[in-house]
């Protein structure tokens, strides 16, 4: 990967108002001298990948046998498309669901569509209350995220957390794209989260806690998985347009996420216990 600094922008529409979504003006990304597909720049398995997808495979199979009602959250970022490829090519009765944020990037909308039109299992998607992000706008402002923590998170609690709890109801136990790989807060993620039964009647399973980011690509090339442009991009974690950017060489994984913010805060919440 080159190195792609961020110091462009331009307007998109989502929902209610618009955002400057941060865009690269590195010399990398241009019509004569297009980046490498992600494919291309990524994909290498790892010595293990093959006991590695096994034990994914397994454990998705265990999720769909006996932690039924059971459903995998996607925010059709590579990993989660890997994952929903699986649960369809396995057959497993395993519904997903996206939250449509209204926020997301064009690119994301577009895959979501034709994830919808091709996949075997269900993709159910949950949107904010209209009602919650108009007030939020008119009262806090169009860019108050960036302002502080605590209206960012606020944003959050409306696209996300309000949302994943609909989709989340009844629910015995869904299935992430975690990674430990992926930041210093996801090091420990197990494959299988028991923590939460007790209190919220949960599981969490991270099928690919243990994959790395060549193993993600390796699979995804391997089964020519379709998956989000912005990847070609260098957008490996990608999110809601306002809060995401493409990232340079030497960052961190996450590093375009909240971009603003303390590494240590770089999380939404849909991964936070509570």
């Amino acid at each position: 990967m080159g190195d792609v600094p961020c110091d462009g922008h331009k307007t998109i529409a989502h929902g209610v108002g618009s955002y400057k979504r941060h865009t690269m003006t590195s010399s990398l990304i241009s019509s004569r001298n297009a980046p490498a597909k992600a494919t291309e720049q990524n994909a290498k398995a790892s010595p293990d990948f093959a006991a590695k997808l096994a034990e994914t495979q397994a454990l998705l199979q265990r999720a769909a046998a006996e932690f039924t009602p059971v459903t995998q959250a996607s925010s059709l970022g590579a990993e989660d498309v890997v994952i929903t490829h699986l649960i369809n090519s396995l057959q497993l009765d395993i519904p997903v669901f996206v939250l449509e944020t209204g926020a997301l990037h064009t690119e994301t909308l577009a895959l979501l569509e034709r994830t919808q039109a091709h996949s075997r299992a269900p993709i159910n998607v949950f949107r904010p209350l209209q009602a919650s992000v108009i007030q939020f706008v008119r009262d806090k402002g169009q860019d108050a995220i960036y302002k502080t923590m605590e209206l960012r998170k606020e944003c959050c609690g409306i696209r996300k957390m309000e949302p994943l709890a609909r989709a989340l109801k009844g629910q015995r136990a869904w299935i992430t794209g975690l990674r430990q790989e992926q930041s210093t807060a996801r090091a420990e993620v197990p494959l299988l989260d028991t923590s939460e039964e007790a209190t919220k009647g949960l599981a969490k399973f991270n099928p690919l806690a243990k994959w790395t980011w060549g193993d993600v690509w390796h699979y995804i090339a391997t089964n020519q998985v379709d998956y989000n442009p912005l990847h070609d991009q260098f957008f490996p974690s990608i999110g809601c347009a306002p809060c995401t950017r493409a990232i340079s060489l030497g960052e961190e994984f996450r590093a375009g996420r909240w971009w603003w913010e303390d590494e240590a805060a770089k999380e939404c919440g849909l991964h936070v216990k509570k």
